[in-house]
């Protein structure tokens, strides 16, 4: 018996999944998946092995569960923790129940907090002696962190806060320092507070350097664990009900058909139907399609998104090359948009050749910023994160996070210059896009923004 695990990780949504079995007996489970799950079904070709089970941790918020998708191709059973939200048939399990994959073993580890039904599987190898080597923890436990138990709402965040300190303290810890764990999310997830960059740990190693394990009475853990959390993305409770729900089976990743720029634009007249323009910062202000979203093609190019656009919209897209077409339609899929209408064939250069109208976008260097910062006319807008603004801005500016910036266009003045900045320019640049779109004539992004600003030692205001 050779063990089987593998780990596959999803850029972007930085999304962590599983293969766990033992290849003598010719079996696997996948754990968590994703919604493409042509992955999984490759490796297990290339192995030598058939998925006999498919293992949700929980009901997932950041991306659309593969469960569904996997099951239609495998006929495998779906397996999960005990929970009346689930609105389709599986494997509900207890605290205690196991799961046999040839001579690897799956212990179910009942781990509330993060969601109710949160459940951690123990690993058991039997040629690793009697007791378990490794856990897969879900987004119960991180590296460096816990998962927020805030995504919920309704009033639950102290009651779900308490039950991960009980889990953490009652459950795992006893469990002894040697044991891995193999979360389901690493660095760049908005499922935890501020995740570290390992994707595999120890209980040892979280003990002596996750701030997670520093000595707090369980009132202390709560306020802490609470505190400073970051606002959730607003498509994470849109797919908390479809994953609630079953996703539906489409079977593959949908081929987006390209369009000539007559189609494009026809289209475009559609008030239900947005344009994401996914080309770099740079490339869009130099010209765009008027009314163009500004969404790089990045890897935090799924989360923003989520954050910015209604899935009931159709989807026009703008991507510079063949593989931006693979990829767009793969991240959009995971997070649940099935509704694009297309894409924009040859780019740019078609649009520009068939005489189209272009759009611009001003671009001022961080020593421009600071050199017009304090004209009359012109109205700096940081549009970061609350904690990300409170520690340190340029002065000045207002603020207005991004996600809000169509909620508060009126306390913005259209015969003002604005000029946005963010962390790196690619909030800024989203946020610009929709100021134009939203008739603001004179605006101007700023490259590099807050990183550049620093690395320039340019003034800083505070503002704890």
């Amino acid at each position: 018996m050779a063990l089987v695990l593998e780990q596959i990780n999803v850029e972007g949504l930085a999304h962590l999944s599983y293969l766990i079995g033992d290849d003598k007996a010719g079996v696997v489970a996948v754990l968590d998946p994703r919604r493409d799950v042509d992955i999984y079904i490759q490796r297990a070709r290339e192995i030598g092995v058939r998925i006999t089970h498919i293992i949700e941790t929980h009901i997932h918020a950041d991306f659309v569960s593969g469960s569904h998708e996997l099951k239609a191709r495998t006929n495998a059973l779906i397996y999960g923790g005990k929970s009346d939200d689930y609105q389709f048939d599986l494997e509900q399990l207890n605290e205690g129940d196991e799961l046999e994959i040839g001579n690897v073993t799956l212990r179910a580890l009942h781990t509330p907090g993060h969601t109710p039904e949160h459940t951690s599987l123990l690993i058991f190898d039997a040629k690793q002696g009697k007791e378990p080597f490794a856990i897969f923890t879900g987004d119960f436990l991180f590296n460096l962190d816990v998962g927020r138990p805030d995504l919920i709402g309704g009033g639950t965040e102290k009651k779900l806060a308490a039950q991960i300190y009980h889990s953490l303290f009652d459950k795992l810890v006893p469990l002894g320092d040697r044991l891995e764990i193999y979360p389901s999310h690493g660095a760049g997830s908005s499922c935890g507070k501020s995740i570290g960059d390992r994707r595999q740990s120890t209980i040892g190693n979280e003990r002596i350097f996750s701030p997670v394990f520093k000595q707090r009475t369980e009132a202390e853990f709560v306020e802490w664990v609470l505190g400073e959390m970051p606002e959730p993305p607003t498509h994470y409770s849109r797919l908390k009900k479809v994953n609630a729900k079953g996703a539906k089976v489409l079977g593959d990743v949908p081929i987006l058909p390209p369009l000539s720029p007559q189609d494009f634009h026809q289209l475009m007249q559609d008030e239900n139907t947005v344009v994401i323009d996914t080309r770099s910062i740079l490339a869009f202000g130099g010209g765009h399609i008027p009314g163009a979203i500004n969404i790089a093609l990045r890897p935090e190019f799924p989360n923003w998104i989520g954050w910015m656009i209604n899935p009931e919209k159709k989807i026009l897209l703008v991507l510079e090359s063949e593989r931006g077409i693979s990829l767009a339609s793969q991240q959009l899929f995971r997070i649940g948009y099935d509704n694009i209408a297309g894409y924009l064939h040859d780019g740019m250069t078609s649009w520009q050749n068939a005489g189209l109208p272009l759009k611009h976008l001003g671009e001022w260097t961080v020593q421009e910023l600071n050199q017009q910062k304090d004209h009359p006319d012109v109205t700096v807008l940081d549009v970061r994160g609350d904690d990300e603004f409170k520690n340190g801005n340029v002065p000045g500016a207002k603020h207005i996070y991004v996600p809000h910036l169509e909620e508060h266009l009126d306390q913005l003045d259209k015969n003002q210059t604005i000029a946005t900045y963010c962390g790196s320019g690619y909030r800024a640049s989203i946020a610009a896009s929709l100021l134009q779109k939203h008739g603001f004539e004179k605006v101007v992004n700023v490259p590099g923004s807050w990183i550049a600003w620093s690395a320039a030692n340019l003034p800083v205001e505070k503002n704890h």
